[in-house]
């Protein structure tokens, strides 16, 4: 039941979205997605990456079979294009559509040749990997939103109150830029391909679906999705369009000044200032800087190569996040405190909703709603007192993680003594 409730939401809020971004004359997330059955998809990798994640509930020889029918479907693709002269437009991929075909076939196949356990256990491996491509689609049709209803951003206030943080932005910018290119293209990999990263680590914690026939109460794409629901509402009460366009040479004639990342903006009175209505308004938290820390967190109970890995992966998403003018300071401040509070969500929903649980919560919440409030309207006395306010910020950061990492530790279960009776299963996270 709590399956086919989320289904009926998913399915409205798409259908919403995709209302809504037709009226501004583009095609919505469920028109895109329709058009990758046939047309080159502008998601390739994730596409693939998609069909992985589905195939945790087949069996090896299901998943050889279904990796070489996607492969197989490809090429005849790539064939087709090619003898009737089809150019893969920019930006898109010649791959990717026999992996949404193989998705959709499990789906046919889950409600015609299975029963019982086994049909509910493929729709919900379907419901994943359509779930995460759907995410995608949503997130863009969000942004377009997000440029045509909030014509003024808040950058100036942002940029004033990071003043208490040094505004690190600059600096990570200029650093970035005396790297060269081979660092600048390695963070823009990591930045672009931070989804594909999170299928590997969801994949390593799913590894035993197919044998246990049945998935953990908690895992990281339920992070992801609960980070991509909420984080754009909250850019449509907090729109900003990030220092490379405010004040770098993206925002063009929209831009404040062509300052960033040489010269840091002057302490003035912040204003309201108007954009164009292309830009997203998607810095206000850096959504970005969540979804690396979510892959932190639940890289933390693998093996040393995917704790690494997940290290590497947070830290090149911050350098990517600030270094290309993506977000201020403030913003992967916000996005750490926003994605800690959710996880905690999730897993005091998994572990049964308790005073500990409850607690963290509200704390979380409380403490971004604070920092959202303090941007918004202390910003110039945030960048007047650097020395109490920039601690002050770290610290409610920093007090957060502590509150929930005392919290997980609280509902790890205990060692069994010899002769007791052995404990539930350890919740993946």
């Amino acid at each position: 039941m709590l399956w086919a409730a989320a289904a009926v939401v998913a399915l409205g809020f798409l259908i919403a979205l995709e209302i809504t971004t037709r009226r501004y004359g583009l095609p919505g997330p469920i028109t895109n997605q329709v058009r990758e059955v046939i047309f080159p998809p502008k998601s390739g990798f994730l596409l693939y990456a998609s069909m992985a994640l589905m195939m945790v509930v087949l069996t090896w020889r299901q998943r050889a079979i279904a990796a070489a029918t996607a492969i197989g479907i490809d090429v005849v693709f790539l064939v087709l294009r090619w003898v009737l002269d089809i150019n893969v437009p920019e930006h898109h991929h010649p791959f990717g559509n026999g992996a949404l075909w193989v998705v959709l076939g499990c789906a046919v196949i889950a409600v015609t040749r299975r029963t019982g356990s086994e049909r509910l256990l493929l729709l919900k491996g379907v419901g994943l990997a359509l779930l995460l491509v759907a995410g995608r689609k949503t997130g863009d049709a969000w942004l377009l939103i997000t440029a045509k209803t909030r014509p003024m951003v808040l950058d100036q206030y942002v940029a004033t109150a990071d003043h208490a943080l040094g505004n690190p932005s600059w600096l990570v910018g200029r650093l970035v830029r005396a790297g060269g290119p081979v660092g600048a293209h390695i963070l823009d990999y990591v930045y672009v391909q931070l989804a594909v990263f999170a299928v590997i680590i969801s994949l390593y914690q799913l590894r035993g679906v197919a044998t246990e026939r049945r998935f953990p109460s908690h895992h990281l794409v339920r992070t992801f999705l609960m980070i991509g629901l909420l984080g754009p509402g909250i850019y449509m009460i907090f729109p900003v369009v990030g220092p490379i366009f405010a004040y770098g040479y993206d925002g063009a004639q929209w831009a404040t000044a062509d300052i960033w990342p040489e010269t840091a903006p002057q302490l003035l009175t912040p204003q309201h200032m108007p954009f164009d209505e292309q830009t997203p308004r998607n810095c206000m938290p850096s959504l970005h800087t969540a979804w690396a820390t979510a892959i932190f967190i639940h890289s933390r109970k693998g093996p040393r190569i995917v704790r690494f890995a997940g290290t590497f992966w947070l830290i090149a998403t911050l350098g990517a996040t600030l270094g290309f003018g993506y977000h201020y300071g403030v913003d992967i401040v916000a996005g750490v405190v926003f994605v800690v509070t959710i996880e905690s969500a999730l897993r005091t929903q998994a572990y049964g909703w308790d005073r500990t649980g409850i607690r963290l919560v509200a704390y979380g919440a409380t403490i971004f709603t604070a920092m959202l409030l303090s941007v918004r309207f202390l910003p110039v006395e945030m960048a007047k007192y650097p020395w109490v306010s920039g601690p002050l910020l770290i610290l409610a950061m920093v007090s957060v993680i502590v509150a929930y990492l005392r919290a997980t530790k609280q509902w790890e279960p205990k060692p069994a003594s010899v002769g007791a009776q052995q404990p539930q299963p350890e919740l993946v996270v």
